[in-house]
């Protein structure tokens, strides 16, 4: 968090967006909402250093998974949007999957479910807030530096910070996280405008599959057989939700051609 804010006001600086960020933050309503937008992104960050650290790195892959169809969810009950039929259907599939991942864990896989919800409710915020990826997550990790700074300050006087463990080397890696936390972030907050969404959509299967293959392969993670079936009805979900989503996008961009073509048609 504190790293982060640090590359944020670098980028400000650079790119002279002060002004900008000033702005933002006269309006009470951003930085209240925003405020909040940074609990649930706490909670998300905490959790998932938290699961890795633990060696529940496939559960917290779950998280990432899912979270897609619960955005989708959220859509319906906060901002009243309709589903088509496919995306019920897949929505189906994913409470089935989990309904057999709980068997399969033996207990509510309640990390991945945090994750998917915790970001799926930050993302909602900062679309209805509607502030550029920028000042936003600038604002965002400013609410969380001053209980960052506490917590590293509490670990260095109790002798337990990176500074005494590691030496320089635990420095520069947690300095590291800085960039590394922030940089996907900006990119994703800047690519919502840039990126067709049926594109956008299908990229974001890339992290918890990555996350996935490196708890399996790399850190040796147990997947038993209904596991395997949870995890494989969550894809199949994903593979019906991806399908409609490209489907609609398709549709849309065919229907603009077309109302353009018929306005720019001479009579």
């Amino acid at each position: 968090m504190v790293w982060s804010l640090v590359l944020l006001a670098i980028i400000i600086t650079v790119s002279r967006s002060w002004g900008r960020l000033r702005a933002d933050m006269a309006s009470r309503g951003v930085v209240m909402w925003l405020g909040i937008g940074s609990i649930f992104l706490a909670i998300n960050w905490g959790l998932y250093v938290w699961a890795v650290e633990s060696g529940l790195v496939i559960q917290a892959s779950l998280g990432y998974f899912i979270n897609p169809l619960v955005t989708v969810l959220l859509g319906v009950l906060v901002l009243k949007e309709r589903l088509r039929r496919m995306q019920w259907v897949a929505l189906g599939i994913a409470v089935v999957a989990v309904c057999v991942l709980t068997i399969g864990f033996g207990h509510l896989p309640w990390i991945g479910l945090i994750l998917a919800a915790s970001f799926a409710i930050y993302g909602l915020i900062k679309k209805q807030v509607g502030v550029g990826s920028v000042e936003s997550l600038t604002i965002e990790t400013a609410v969380l530096a001053p209980l960052a700074l506490a917590i590293m300050t509490g670990f260095m006087i109790t002798g337990q910070s990176a500074v005494e463990s590691d030496g320089v080397r635990g420095v520069l890696l947690l300095v590291l996280l800085g960039p590394i936390t922030a940089i996907p972030l900006l990119l994703f907050g800047g690519a919502t405008n840039r990126v067709p969404l049926s594109t956008l959509g299908l990229m974001q299967y890339l992290t918890p599959l990555a996350q996935f293959i490196i708890g399996y392969f790399v850190f040796g993670e147990q997947m038993s057989s209904t596991r395997w079936a949870g995890f494989l009805l969550v894809w199949t979900a994903l593979v019906i939700f991806s399908i409609d989503m490209y489907r609609s996008s398709r549709r849309t961009v065919a229907s603009a051609a077309s109302t353009t073509l018929a306005v720019t048609e001479p009579d």
